[in-house]
């Protein structure tokens, strides 16, 4: 998920792109094993975007909105919510009792932050930022994607220093698993 542009148009392309995967999601049958693959790929690209969002969107809300550390801070619990559904995500295959109520957890969850995102934070972001901000918010983010983690991992810190740290190998390290056991891809 790096498509180019400011952080605004990343970010939102990004939305887009889970909300597509969601609608495929919902389209399968209960028990496809289908709808683990794309839940599988959802958890990857919203991680890369959650990472991103923690390493660059929230530190730049922080400084430049009134009200920002507020602001980050209740994005970063919706992370941190989202997050810990995604690793019970993780645990089930599409027939498990659990997957399809948690599906529809982790959807609910994204799909409001989405819209609390892109309707408060995103808006007040553009007017407080100059547009050489915001495209270089945009370099940043896309090239933390490049190399954060695809698996959620709850306990791993969510604010700088400690994140840009350990994100790059904590990636490294999720990108060898997915590459063995062939996770997020078509058969």
């Amino acid at each position: 998920m790096a498509h180019g542009g400011d952080v605004i148009t990343e970010l939102t392309t990004d939305h887009r792109e889970v909300e597509r995967l969601f609608a495929l999601i919902e389209g399968l049958p209960s028990g496809d094993p289908e709808r683990k693959r794309l839940a599988d790929q959802v958890t990857m690209e919203l991680v890369r975007h959650s990472v991103a969002e923690e390493e660059y969107l929230y530190p730049a809300v922080r400084e430049h909105l009134s009200g920002g550390d507020a602001l980050a801070d209740k994005e970063l619990e919706d992370h941190a919510s989202a997050e810990r559904t995604m690793k019970e995500l993780e645990g089930c295959e599409a027939d498990d009792t659990r997957f399809d109520t948690l599906v529809t957890q982790l959807m609910v969850e994204i799909r409001e932050h989405v819209a609390d995102e892109e309707a408060n934070l995103l808006p007040r972001l553009q007017e407080a930022c100059s547009p050489e901000k915001l495209e270089e918010l945009g370099d940043k983010v896309r090239q933390a994607k490049k190399t954060a983690p695809t698996r959620p991992h709850p306990a791993a810190p969510d604010k700088p220093p400690a994140n840009k740290l350990l994100a790059p190998g904590t990636g490294m390290v999720d990108r060898l698993r997915d590459a063995l056991s062939g996770r997020g891809k078509r058969d």
